[in-house]
């Protein structure tokens, strides 16, 4: 794994897009990514069903969460994002927001001037499935 060279700028929020309800830990991720060919979790930081916060990458090295900005930012995914039928769905749990927006306030002090997006900003994908900028920013 490479070190930042640059300064964080963005925190990117994404979703694991799984389906509600079936929780996921870091080690769950680790592995499917690493099936992707990653060398460990592409996300910093990972927010399960209950709210736990787990660290994911350690923070000083690049993430692999979105393409042409992990030399720059912190990547952090909710478990879920697929409604009952497979569809994309803001399925966060009350205690998954209030923790992502607790995480959230903390990176912005970590890293000052860092702005918050949603990876479909910068991707043609719906996640993370709610909007970023009205919730969070």
């Amino acid at each position: 794994m490479k070190k930042f060279s640059k300064q964080i700028s963005e925190i990117i929020i994404h979703c694991t897009a799984t389906p509600q309800g079936r929780d996921l830990n870091v080690a769950d991720i680790t592995r499917y990514h690493r099936q992707r060919g990653f060398e460990t979790i592409g996300y910093h930081y990972l927010i399960r069903l209950d709210g736990t916060v787990e660290q994911g990458r350690p923070c000083e090295y690049i993430g692999a969460h979105c393409l042409g900005h992990n030399d720059r930012s912190i990547g952090v995914a909710y478990v879920g994002g697929l409604d009952s039928h497979g569809n994309s769905s803001d399925t966060r749990t009350d205690a998954q927001k209030r923790s992502l927006k607790s995480l959230v306030a903390r990176l912005v002090k970590r890293y000052p001037g860092a702005t918050v997006h949603g990876h479909r900003e910068f991707a043609a994908k719906a996640c993370p499935c709610f909007n970023v900028r009205e919730e969070l920013w």
